[in-house]
């Protein structure tokens, strides 16, 4: 009798240590899913950051050569300190480069006014196959802006003065307590560089 019981114990457990099995399984293959999902999303945010970043910088670049070409004209610096010069050209081929490079492509490249960029990317993988339905032909979507900031200020000189001295020019005043005494005379290469007049950086 007491075999036989303990033949018809293991019988009754064997169907529940089956579905306790299938449902650890199930639950594997659910969390490799949302993994998988994760890192798809993931890499579109990182692709999306990227390009906004690129289009903001390339904007930078074009800011402070106009800068540098209107050295000697300082009622212009604040136009351009604010955005505003001439022959910039656009930028959101950077964007494309970028998201490209991250395997992922841009859907929406926008300038929102004139230091800002906002661009919202695709991944060009799926998610992949997996127990949740769908998921081999979804594509991951996310969007990133970029801000561009002036880091320098100056006080233009007195009418008097910049007329008594035309090759002097304003200083500028720039964060972290770095002032420029800028020389007209000097080499490019001896001039505030891009990083140096603009933060690039994402939106909070």
């Amino acid at each position: 009798m007491t075999r036989r019981r303990r033949f018809a114990d293991s019988g009754q457990a064997f169907p529940i240590y089956i579905t306790v099995v299938g449902g650890l399984l199930f639950l594997a293959f659910a969390y490799l899913a949302v993994g998988q999902a994760a890192a798809n999303r993931n890499g579109a945010q990182t692709a999306a950051d990227a390009a906004a970043l690129a289009a903001a910088q390339e904007r930078r670049d074009q800011l402070s050569g106009a800068w540098v070409e209107n050295l000697l004209d300082p009622e212009k610096w604040q136009d351009i300190f604010d955005g505003l010069a001439d022959g910039l050209t656009p930028t959101c081929w950077r964007a494309e480069e970028l998201a490209a490079s991250n395997d992922a492509t841009v859907l929406s490249c926008n300038a929102d006014g004139l230091l800002s960029y906002t661009v919202e990317v695709q991944t060009n993988k799926t998610v992949g196959d997996s127990i949740v339905p769908g998921t081999e032909t979804k594509k991951s979507r996310a969007t990133a802006t970029a801000v561009i900031e002036p880091r320098c200020g100056f006080e233009l000189l007195p009418e008097g003065e910049e007329a008594d001295e035309a090759e002097k020019l304003p200083t500028l005043n720039c964060k972290g307590g770095i002032d420029w005494e800028l020389d007209p005379k000097a080499p490019q290469d001896l001039l505030p560089n891009p990083e140096d007049l603009f933060d690039v950086h994402l939106a909070d």
